[in-house]
């Protein structure tokens, strides 16, 4: 069954939705049931410019220098490891 509602949008979004219909060939609640649906999966996913701006982003920040040397970073991760080994940093720390 289906329930009629009202919308109001601007000029722009009018234009949009007409020609929309015009070039489907279909009326203009079936492209706003469509626009809806797709909206509604996308819901909770990255648009394509939010994707693009996260990666360029990560980009910046791989291209940034090393604060540390790898031998450090090494270290700490072999601190990391023993320390899950022997049940969470926290662990460690109460034993010592």
């Amino acid at each position: 069954m289906a329930t009629k509602v009202t919308f109001t949008v601007d000029e722009v979004t009018l234009a949009r939705l007409q020609d929309a219909a015009s070039r489907l060939a279909v009326s203009k609640s079936e492209v706003v049931r469509e626009a809806i649906l797709e909206f509604h999966e996308r819901i909770g996913r990255l648009s394509e410019r939010e994707r693009l701006t996260m990666l360029r982003t990560l980009e910046g920040y791989l291209e940034q220098p090393a604060t540390r040397d790898s031998r450090a970073a090494d270290r700490e991760l072999k601190e990391i490891r023993e320390a899950r080994r022997a049940g969470g940093r926290k662990s460690a720390r109460r034993s010592a």
